[in-house]
């Protein structure tokens, strides 16, 4: 009996002992968990030369939105049909907002090819610069295809009416004229830690929210208007 009781006590003895090894431990992955959840990464802050850039909206509007983008990038496609146009709706016309862009193609070498193609007709027509950025991600292909040739963004034009010269274009496309300029946007991309496209600063501060996300998007910039 003396025997029987003692090996019971032992294995209760265990028993307790693993259930404190147990409970230790979820513990622990508790509380890390925690910390991890609370940890955010913080927005970067940026300046940026906005004279040179691509602007619609006007020049004097007291929030600047600013996006680096790659027109072969899928999600700057979506990011183009989910916050640009409530935008452009809701603070774009009225004054308050002004949307710039910065070429950040990285996605293959065609990315540059459409981003040279984009800064031609910027610099030749900027109002038709918009039509020509949506036609882009309008008729944009899939990403593992080789589709923004030279070829392509010349008749990408013509079907969009755009106000240029298309030879030019075409001399500009083939020349690589603005690659200095995309190259300038790319090291911004750099230069403020720019992982991933869209990625979208207002007023200077990152975006934090998603890119498909506009009632997040709206809620900075609002606070954006309160500071």
């Amino acid at each position: 009996m003396a025997r029987h009781a003692y090996a019971a006590e032992q294995a209760k003895k265990k028993q307790r002992k693993r259930q404190i090894i147990w409970f230790s431990t979820v513990g622990i992955l508790l509380i890390l968990i925690i910390v991890v959840l609370s940890i955010r990464p913080e927005a970067k802050a940026a300046t940026f030369d906005y004279e040179k850039l691509p602007r619609l909206g006007q020049a004097d509007a007291p929030i600047k939105v600013v996006e680096f983008g790659d027109f072969k990038c899928p999600a700057c496609k979506i990011g183009n049909e989910k916050i640009k146009p409530p935008l452009v709706k809701d603070y774009i016309e009225s004054g308050q907002v002004a949307f710039y862009f910065i070429n950040m193609p990285f996605i293959s070498p065609d990315s540059t090819t459409a981003a040279l193609a984009a800064q031609s007709v910027f610099h030749q027509n900027s109002d038709d610069y918009w039509t020509y950025f949506d036609a882009l991600y309008d008729y944009q292909q899939a990403e593992e295809i080789e589709w923004a040739t030279p070829d392509y963004l010349v008749d990408l034009a013509k079907q969009a009416n755009l106000s240029i010269d298309f030879d030019l274009l075409r001399q500009d496309i083939d020349n690589k004229t603005y690659l200095n300029e995309v190259n300038e946007h790319k090291s911004q991309a750099e230069k403020v830690n720019v992982s991933g496209t869209p990625t979208y600063f207002i007023n200077g501060v990152e975006y934090m929210g998603g890119y498909d996300d506009y009632a997040a998007f709206e809620q900075q910039l609002q606070k954006a208007m309160e500071e």
